[in-house]
């Protein structure tokens, strides 16, 4: 593992290289948004992107992901890894895939999610533009992206890459690369530091300090109530998380009632559906029936619960809830700060 130098006029045929070879995915613009694509050139690729509209965890957990086709007699899988690189992931994403990672394979392995996250090569870079609505350097400093294969960061003139695995160390089998310089990884280093305090929205509060008022805070119903006062329980803010990871699963079956398939879709704990249950006997239950109690759920899982288990706060800063709230309220500052100022 070691860091390498490639110059700018050989970046372009580094990556059509990899695109000959492999399936790459990378953000590309979609009008004045980012996505995540599978990658057709080198042309399409934008590392200069702010933030993208889904988070990379759809690679490997699709919104909608075929399990098994079924038919009379036999049952067929339909998780087909495919030898991916996930190239331009920042480093807040790069936490996201860390935990999901982390969730997924706790106790029971999840191979549907499993089996494409071992076949992609994931390359982080570095942040060269801002989202109004991120955060993400002062949320969760305790917790350091880990789960990458290697590291691009862009200087002028070209590019060094930092690579932290054997998958990382092969991208340079597909580029003019040579061990870059004590200067050029110093430069690095600092265009890496540079951005870090940047973030317009800052969270002035540590992370054991929000647990703690977050979880003091669940009895204060008319705190909530004012905090959920305009939620539509939508679930935009679960959609674009990069840490959630609640799924259904439905059966769909073709018109001859014989076969048909398994699919498992998104799901969002916002939503009233989420926890309506049916009981014996046909008897309907909707054990967090107010969108108040849907909204407190959500950030207690996300400031408080799984803390313990991931090393730090569910939330990576990325500002994607803000930006995707409908009225506006979801923003995870606006309702920290406003919990952590009751009483004081």
């Amino acid at each position: 593992m070691g860091y390498l130098y490639l110059e700018e006029k050989d970046f372009a045929a580094f990556v059509d290289a990899l695109i000959a070879a492999k399936r790459v995915v990378g953000p590309t613009a979609k009008r004045n948004k980012f996505v995540y694509e599978q990658l057709a050139s080198a042309d399409e690729l934008r590392l200069d992107f702010d933030v993208t509209i889904l988070p990379p965890k759809k690679v490997f957990f699709p919104p909608a992901q075929d399990i098994v086709r079924f038919g009379e007699q036999a049952i067929e899988g339909c998780i087909a890894p495919v030898d991916t690189v996930l190239l331009g992931v920042h480093f807040y994403d790069v936490k996201g895939i860390d935990m999901t990672d982390y969730l997924f394979r706790e106790r029971k392995e999840d191979w549907n999610y499993l089996a494409q996250r071992e076949a992609t090569t994931v390359v982080a870079s570095n942040i060269q533009a801002i989202s109004p609505r991120a955060f993400w350097d002062s949320v969760g400093a305790e917790v350091k992206p880990k789960g990458h294969d290697a590291f691009l960061t862009k200087l002028a003139g070209g590019c060094v890459l930092e690579t932290l695995t054997p998958k990382g160390e092969a991208l340079a089998a597909f580029g003019a690369f040579r061990d870059a310089t004590a200067d050029e990884i110093n430069a690095a280093q600092q265009t890496n530091d540079s951005v870090m305090g940047q973030c317009s929205e800052k969270l002035g509060y540590t992370s054991e300090a929000i647990a703690a008022k977050v979880r003091d805070s669940f009895d204060n119903e008319e705190l909530w109530d004012e905090l959920a006062m305009d939620c539509f329980s939508c679930g935009s803010c679960n959609t674009v998380c990069p840490t959630c990871y609640c799924f259904d699963v439905k059966d769909a079956w073709n018109l001859n009632q014989v076969s048909g398939s398994r699919t498992r879709y998104w799901d969002a704990c916002l939503t009233r559906e989420f926890a309506a249950v049916t009981m014996a006997g046909g008897d309907k239950e909707n054990f967090r029936e107010r969108h108040q109690s849907r909204f407190r759920h959500r950030f207690m899982r996300k400031t408080a619960y799984l803390n313990e288990k991931l090393g730090g706060p569910a939330c990576t800063g990325c500002g994607r809830c803000s930006q995707a709230c409908t009225v506006n309220i979801a923003d995870p500052v606006r309702v920290i700060t406003a919990i952590m100022e009751v009483g004081s």
